[in-house]
């Protein structure tokens, strides 16, 4: 019957939440016959209680003690069952009306009504008092988000409804209540499918009880403080987390160009001239291309014609050629590169680029278009993962890079990383991988057949991973593409850079239309484009300087570039979603972002000042990005 019954879930989870909500529910039909399954009609009423008949055959049962009527029959267990065996019926019985008197005298304390004392009443004092005894003391709704928050959340759903696991609005909204704690479940607590969930895993949830809940002075708290659990949601972190240092990425980028000049990066006087046809675009650059030294390359000015097209290039044609090659070069569709697993806004390399004719040399092509494009000021069409940056750069990659990459597999290595293995995982330093479609086990290390993973070498088997995951088939490709990109820019110029300003310089550099932006721009919650706090959101914006305003783009977005149709053709990770701004948190919270949806969440802050001061403080001090 519970299960068959959305309605009857619900009122269960809101009186379960807040016992006064069963004043609200204890009439309700379904909720009355559920209750009255549990009772055991064998037994005798208790003393001063009758059971009567209304005219249409409906039996309700009186309180005289009380003078008060239900339809609750009182001969329910006070504790599901689970009476100890030397409490007698006549004891039980006594409880009862105990409880019954002391919510009776409560009530009329505070409300002055007597009418509320019924059996039902008595059964939430007694759920009350139970609660109290427990040893730790938390409620309901902190059990959801406790229980929610463990990292393999995900899993055990697959395992338990493998349906409902694919759900992505099921998992955002787990992801909210993670960030949001009790007040997210309270949200979201006539959402079918959350209903579902608790459903199924309603007696984990019951007996749940986070570790550090039987630590002395412990004190539940909806969010949890960066770093200080796997269940931190890498959104609030992101949020949150302040930068080790701040960064000066315009004085930075106006040197790197300035070195550039003086050093004689495309000054000339020779000219780089490419005659390009629209459709033979790939083939023709790369054959022109790859004739030229590497002299030719960093000196030499670029010149582009399009076949057919009369004109002079003062940076028009070189701006659409390099748009226009970007998208073709790294689209998915060519083999060379492949969608992370997270997203279709980023790429990565493609293992499956061996089958790619000459592949090596068009991973060398790419870098040397790389290069090009940032010695000549030029942005790409094109969104890189962060382990991709830090290969351009020859930087060491670790664990938190993987959630750029595939968002579930760092997650399990988070969990291995963060919890006590010890008699939980049997692992060995091994790992499946798919070889023209033969799954085969690979050694991390030599004999790691034979090497069991433990508390001890755990972080080695974690780096190793990681490492494996990163180069999975893509090492030669990757070392191709570095050196292309090498042969065009020295490397002890780019080397200023993090992975996070590289992405910048290469694909977010041009200055934002916020005409375009405002106007492409949509508002949840009570939000709209006359509301005094989005009059606020834009004049900080408008105050913003470039930098600024790409900080705050990337946040929200995920990267730091606008299509080339500009902001109406944003992407999320589904197709085309438009920013969008939504009122949400407290004034004391600071702006949160949904990279998948390009959603800012904004609480509704009372001052221009505070508004502006909470913005930059997201925007500029954020170290960390993840999906929520």
């Amino acid at each position: 019957m519970f299960t068959n019954s959305t309605c009857l879930k619900h009122m269960i989870l809101k009186i379960r939440r807040d016992a006064r909500n069963f004043e609200r529910y204890q009439h309700n039909r379904d909720l009355v016959t559920f209750l009255n399954k549990f009772a055991d009609t064998q037994l005798e009423l208790p003393r001063g209680w009758e059971i009567k008949t209304d005219p249409q055959g409906k039996s309700f049962f009186v309180d005289h003690n009380c003078r008060a009527t239900t339809f609750i029959d009182p001969r329910i267990p006070l504790q599901n069952g689970r009476l100890p065996n030397h409490l007698t019926h006549r004891q039980h019985l006594q409880r009862l009306r105990s409880y019954s008197a002391g919510e009776a005298s409560e009530v009329s304390r505070s409300r002055g009504a007597s009418l509320l004392a019924r059996p039902g009443n008595s059964l939430v004092a007694a759920v009350r008092n139970q609660h109290q005894q427990e040893p730790v003391p938390l409620t309901y709704n902190d059990k959801i988000v406790a229980f929610l928050r463990q990292p393999n959340i995900f899993e055990m759903l697959q395992e338990r409804q493998p349906s409902l696991s694919r759900n992505h609005a099921l998992r955002e909204k787990v992801h909210y209540i993670r960030t949001e704690g009790a007040q997210g479940v309270e949200k979201l607590s006539c959402d079918a499918d959350l209903v579902i969930l608790l459903s199924l895993f309603e007696e984990e949830i019951m007996s749940y009880v986070p570790a550090q809940a039987f630590h002395p002075g412990f004190s539940f708290s909806p969010r949890c403080s960066p770093g200080s659990s796997p269940q931190n949601s890498p959104g609030l972190q992101r949020a949150r987390a302040p930068a080790p240092y701040r960064r000066d990425f315009e004085a930075k980028l106006r040197n790197f160009y300035r070195k550039l000049e003086a050093k004689g990066y495309g000054q000339g006087p020779g000219k780089i001239k490419l005659i390009i046809s629209r459709d033979h675009l790939l083939e023709g650059t790369f054959n022109q291309a790859m004739a030229y030294s590497r002299k030719e390359l960093q000196r030499n000015k670029l010149y582009i014609t399009f076949i057919g097209e009369e004109g002079l290039d003062y940076s028009g044609p070189s701006r659409e050629f390099f748009f226009l090659l970007s998208q073709e070069l790294f689209n998915p569709y060519y083999g060379l590169f492949e969608y992370s697993a997270n997203d279709t806004y980023t790429v990565q390399i493609s293992p499956m680029s061996t089958f790619v004719e000459n592949h090596l040399e068009w991973f060398r092509f790419s870098g040397r278009i790389l290069g090009l494009a940032l010695i000549h000021q030029y942005l790409l069409d094109a969104f890189f993962t962060r382990p991709f940056y830090k290969a351009l750069l020859r930087l060491a990659t670790d664990l938190s890079d993987l959630e750029y990459l595939d968002e579930e597999f760092h997650q399990s290595l988070q969990w291995v990383k963060d919890n006590d293995i010890t008699d939980i995982l049997d692992l060995t330093f091994t790992v499946n991988e798919e070889v023209f479609g033969q799954v085969t086990e690979r050694e991390l290390k030599s004999g790691g057949s034979n090497v069991q993973v433990t508390e001890k070498n755990k972080k080695e088997y974690i780096d190793r991973m990681v490492k494996w995951r990163v180069e999975r088939g893509v090492v030669q490709q990757t070392e191709a593409l570095v050196r292309g990109f090498y042969e065009v820019v020295d490397s002890r110029l780019v080397s200023v850079f993090d992975a996070r300003e590289l992405e910048l310089v290469i694909a977010g550099t041009a200055e934002i239309d916020l005409n375009d932006w405002r106007n492409n721009t949509e508002y949840r919650g009570g939000y709209h484009d006359g509301h005094i706090v989005i009059r606020w959101f834009w004049g900080a914006v408008e105050r913003f300087n470039n930098e600024q305003r790409l900080r705050l783009l990337q946040f929200v977005t995920g990267t730091s570039s606008v299509p080339y149709e500009g902001f109406s053709a944003l992407r999320g990770s589904n197709g085309l979603r438009r920013f969008c701004i939504e009122k949400w948190g407290k004034i004391t919270s600071l702006p949160r972002a949904h990279t998948c949806f390009n959603r800012l969440d904004l609480p509704p802050y009372p001052s221009y000042t505070m508004l502006y001061e909470k913005l930059l403080i997201a925007v500029e001090e954020t170290s960390t990005f993840g999906l929520e």
